[in-house]
């Protein structure tokens, strides 16, 4: 698989270390405006200057559940219902609240020289603006366009990162030299306000300038339409509670937001975008659709495939691999997200719905059998394209008569149920580590659940019922009592609809923290302006946990040989398969007289092995500066919540 921006930038700045008559590229473009002029008059040279931004923001963008431009870890995302496993900022027994406790994200001193932060990303971006049409008057007029719409799109997307994290911080958008003498460049922390004004004018400045679509050779640029999307997604985090105190009662926000996301809507329909195909088959395909258009990919993370330093692969294919198919082990589903899924006729997994906790496979929305497998389930992959997958325990006496656990096909799996949400049934199991699917930054599905919270936030319940239905109509959910969603109270009931299928047709895609976050649905606290959970009817995060159980043979202790090898003999589930159906009603009485859950040795969520319960902190949804940027900057506040370096609590308010 060839990736055309990001997989070889690393050979490509090879390639101009030995073809320019200047010095080394990257020393160049570390000390600004010092290199030669002509580094402008030619559109390779400036193509590999854009293509070396794009890698420093997303060359560590290996896996879906990466968040942060620039950085990518996985630390939000197991924040979350999504995946078990404490972390510091859930932790009961840890309270975060001074300076050198803050997020590091924000860099440190801003130096002349290659450093992969957000100001010196943004210094990189301001040097090209400024100059481009400058030292490089005779490009092409419309290849400088195209040029400058990534830059400001880049920009954009950067101070959004930042007031996700921050709230506001100081806006830069012309080069300047660092110094501890200019007063000029003392710039407070802007308000978030003022920070989403000039995302916009940049998005729009983006989208002026970028076409609707790239050449094949130059997919996964950014377009016009997502430049639009990307509007979009910033005007509803806007509107939303963190930052907007008046959600409830005042629409003007949320209007913007709704304006903003039609807008890209009629685009990118116009270039050619739309929701993918119109089964769950479909909808799982699309996400291996390889470094090729996909209507559904607004944006797109292209990644390589092969084992080379040259080469950005996608390490989820081996993460969610189970060891039977020699991958890493599997990704536990907690049990909360397993009952999450709605039933077949898109209802509530509920008992009187017909939901059976432990048969949970019964009935499922079709998307159920595309994130998750199971025991007895089809999972394939290029070696053994009909693979059924197997892990249970069994509880057997070894050779020396001792009692132990043994675990089917060596699948030590912490649930019942396992994450395969965008694998690749074509790939080879000795290339899992070295996978080449690209990952969905932005898909058209989220949009069309932005422009229905926004629905929802100015009170149209029919057309933000619409819009949800258009989601679940794609995935075979049938119209019936408005595609299983029922009939909408009023626009808390219609926010609480859009969270849970975002939950849903979004899982383990990076993008549930935001939502977490920006609805602020751990705690409720009046003291500070939340009270979501209670106002939309929803359970606060905090004091649940993320439960595992083994799904364990029941008959006893046995011995070490498998109890189930012949039981198990040519049962599968297949969702593709015309009888479906009865292999479910199969598989479920071969767990019924077989199996059931047993808790585990050690939790999900544990503090020195005892189970723990999630505990955010108020104060975390926004971050405190670090202490070091505190100091290099004595006139920046710190944040409400966050002490600075005179150990006081800070007066940055996030909140309008």
């Amino acid at each position: 698989m060839k990736m055309r921006i990001n997989t070889y930038i690393a050979w490509a700045l090879l390639l101009i270390v030995s073809v320019s008559c200047s010095d080394d590229f990257l020393e160049e473009k570390g000390v600004y405006g010092k290199y030669d002029d002509s580094f402008y008059e030619s559109e390779e040279r400036v193509d590999w200057y854009i293509n070396n931004v794009y890698y420093d923001f997303f060359g560590s963008y290996t896996n879906p559940l990466s968040t942060v431009v620039g950085a990518y870890s996985q630390t939000n995302s197991r924040l979350t219902e999504e995946i078990g496993g404490m972390q510091d900022l859930i932790n009961s027994t840890i309270t975060l609240t001074t300076a050198n406790e803050g997020s590091g994200y924000y860099g440190t001193k801003l130096e002349a020289k290659v450093k992969n932060e957000p100001y010196h990303r943004i210094r990189d971006i301001n040097a090209f603006l400024e100059e481009v049409d400058v030292k490089g008057a005779s490009l092409d007029e419309d290849y400088r366009a195209t040029a400058k719409g990534q830059m400001y799109y880049l920009r954009a997307i950067q101070y959004f990162e930042l007031m996700r994290v921050y709230g506001g911080v100081p806006i830069v958008t012309s080069v300047q030299a660092a110094s501890s003498t200019d007063e000029s460049i003392k710039l407070p922390r802007a308000s978030v306000s003022q920070m989403v004004d000039q995302i916009i004018e940049d998005l729009d400045m983006a989208a002026s300038l970028l076409p609707g679509n790239w050449p094949p050779s130059d997919y996964g640029r950014f377009t016009r339409g997502a430049a639009l999307a990307q509007k979009a997604r910033v005007l509803l985090t806007y509107a939303s509670p963190l930052f907007n105190t008046s959600w409830d009662s005042n629409n003007e926000r949320w209007q913007a937001a709704l304006q903003a996301g039609l807008a890209a809507e009629v685009q990118l329909t116009e270039d050619g975008y739309g929701l993918y195909g119109n089964s769950a088959k479909d909808w799982q395909d699309m996400f291996l659709i390889d470094n090729s258009f996909c209507s559904e990919a607004i944006t797109v993370q292209l990644l390589g495939s092969g084992n080379s330093s040259n080469i950005m692969n996608n390490t989820w294919e081996n993460s969610v691999r189970l060891a039977s198919q020699l991958g890493s082990g599997g990704l536990a589903a907690p049990k909360e997200m397993i009952d999450l899924f709605p039933m077949a006729d898109g209802s509530k997994p509920t008992t009187a719905n017909g939901y059976d906790e432990f048969l949970f496979f019964v009935n499922r929305d079709p998307r159920f059998y595309r994130t998750f497998s199971f025991s007895g389930n089809k999972w394939g992959y290029k070696d053994n394209e009909d693979n059924a997958v197997w892990a249970y325990r069994w509880l057997g006496l070894d050779d020396n008569g001792v009692q132990r656990a043994y675990f089917s096909d060596n699948n030590q799996v912490s649930s019942p149920a396992f994450v395969r949400k965008m694998s690749d049934i074509e790939e080879s199991e000795d290339n899992f580590q070295n996978s080449g699917t690209d990952i969905f930054e932005y898909r058209y599905a989220e949009l069309l659940l932005n422009i229905a919270e926004a629905y929802a936030g100015v009170g149209d319940l029919p057309n933000c019922v619409a819009y949800l239905g258009k989601v679940r109509n794609r995935v075979g959910i049938p119209s019936t009592n408005n595609y299983g969603i029922g009939t909408l109270a009023d626009k808390f009931e219609a926010f609480k609809a859009c969270l849970y299928e975002r939950q849903v047709e979004l899982a383990y895609e990076g993008k549930r923290f935001w939502d977490v976050q920006r609805w602020m649905l751990y705690n409720d606290d009046a003291s500070v302006n939340n009270t979501t959970c209670a106002t939309l009817g929803l359970d606060r995060i905090n004091g649940t946990k993320r439960t595992g159980n083994y799904l364990q043979f029941k008959g006893g202790v046995v011995t070490s040989e498998d109890p189930l090898a012949s039981v198990r003999q040519g049962v599968v589930v297949d969702p593709d398969a015309s009888d479906f159906d009865t292999q479910i009603q199969t598989l479920a009485g071969i767990y019924t007289d077989n199996f059931m859950l047993a808790d585990l040795e050690t939790p999900l969520d544990n503090i020195n092995n005892v189970e723990a319960k999630i505990d955010w902190k108020q104060n975390y949804y926004i971050m405190g500066l670090k202490s070091d940027v505190l100091s290099l900057n004595p006139w920046l506040e710190q944040t409400i919540g966050w002490k600075d370096t005179s150990d006081n609590f800070g007066t940055f308010n996030y909140q309008e």
